[in-house]
């Protein structure tokens, strides 16, 4: 029996529900378009649920946050859940206002509405305790206007804000059916992970992997970690080597003296369970080439792992019996640097071991790639993923948990 309410366990029709999902996509930095569109479709069958069981539907969503190249208001999601769904998705670009609750009185039987980004308003994106946030603006606004919350946003499981563990406190709430799909798909395969077990650990997010890396090597989750991307241009620094101007400039927001000396602190303890790139790849005349990390220097911006890291990973992750990867190894969208990050997923495949993806963007790749299919599970989280896998508490699932508790199945 599941310790939340899931879908089936509540009566919505002629009800207003609200949605919680992460739709939070890739896009082109240039033009600013989604080009992957995988976390809309993961939440399709909750919506398309909700509208066969007759609910007013209203969806609530982010895209990046402030600050953030890509952060953008949500009209393209909005074509794009459209699209999937094949029904119309009206959407306002208003959250708390007056427009917003116009149209949510608006929504009929089966109709579905897409507020705006919800990380538009500041108290969002503070973490608090949930007993906190169901006192703030959002939920004091928004809670009276529905009869039920439903969380579907596994993406974002981990994160205690407002319109994640707010409403649980208010409203009798239930997980969608992307949550519960990937917390089971989670519980079965990691309880106990078939040995030998290695994570490959990139991306451009630095300042969670030592502690990452800590836990699973320290709990032996995993038996060796593999840093790539720009997290791994980041412990080669920490290592000791010069890495270059060029390889440092996207670092700049992560690189503070706590994230480094944490880098430093793992590699001490745990050695040679962890591994990093021996080369790069950089561009030089319009093509890629693989420079040593001692030629770092001055040879330009690493935008991948260079051959003989590809050499030396591929035959740890072929001999695994788990592998699980979390952010790309390079600069995947530019021709000729989306090499390395094939390369560790295509081993991944051959393994013939258990092969899980995390995150959206890694999601991304394998699609890409054609890969994704081949994996034995992709998830739409990533840091959610990470945090389960460190079984630490997913602060969506607590709270889903209180609700049940205190509303019980309401239907």
């Amino acid at each position: 029996m599941d310790t939340y309410n899931t879908l089936g366990d509540m009566n919505y029709r002629g009800k207003r529900v609200l949605l919680r999902v992460d739709i939070n996509c890739p896009m082109d930095k240039k033009t600013l378009k989604i080009i992957n569109d995988s976390r809309i479709r993961a939440v399709i069958p909750t919506i398309r649920e909700l509208m066969g069981k007759k609910a007013k539907v209203v969806i609530l969503a982010h895209q990046s946050r402030k600050g953030k190249w890509d952060f953008t208001d949500l009209s393209q999601h909005a074509a794009l859940l459209s699209k999937n769904l094949n029904a119309p998705v009206k959407y306002v670009d208003d959250v708390l206002g007056e427009e917003a609750r116009k149209a949510i009185s608006e929504v009929g039987d089966g109709e579905v509405l897409l507020l705006g980004n919800v990380r538009a308003i500041d108290s969002e994106s503070v973490s608090k305790p949930m007993e906190e946030h169901a006192k703030g603006e959002i939920v004091t606004t928004l809670a009276p206007l529905f009869d039920y919350y439903v969380c579907d946003a596994f993406g974002a499981a981990h994160r205690s804000q407002c319109s994640l563990v707010g409403f649980e406190d208010v409203l009798p709430s239930a997980s969608g059916r992307l949550m519960a799909k990937e917390m089971y798909a989670l519980r079965t395969i990691f309880n106990s992970p078939r040995r030998p077990s290695v994570f490959i650990l990139g991306g451009a997010k630095f300042g969670d992997i030592p502690h990452m890396i800590e836990r699973v090597l320290g709990n032996n989750t995993a038996d060796t970690v593999i840093v790539v991307g720009l997290a791994g241009n980041a412990f080669l620094m920490a290592r000791g080597v010069d890495i270059g101007e060029a390889s440092k400039v996207p670092l700049a927001d992560e690189l503070t003296e706590e994230n480094f000396k944490n880098a430093q602190d793992v590699m001490t303890k745990y050695g040679q369970r962890i591994l990093l790139p021996v080369d790069v790849a950089v561009e030089k005349d319009g093509q890629r080439s693989s420079v040593l990390i001692g030629d770092m220097a001055n040879a330009g911006a690493a935008l991948d792992i260079g051959d003989k890291s590809i050499e030396t990973f591929r035959k740890v992750i072929e001999q695994s019996k788990t592998s699980f990867m979390s952010g790309p190894a390079g600069m995947f969208e530019k021709p000729g640097f989306e090499v390395g990050t094939k390369a560790i997923m295509t081993a991944m495949v051959d393994s013939s071991g258990l092969s899980v993806l995390g995150g959206g963007h890694t999601s991304a790749a394998a699609e890409r790639f054609d890969l994704a299919d081949s994996m034995s599970y992709v998830s739409t989280g990533g840091g959610a993923l990470e945090t389960f896998l460190l079984k630490d508490p997913l602060p969506v699932i607590v709270a889903l948990e209180h609700s049940k508790e205190k509303f019980g199945n309401s239907q």
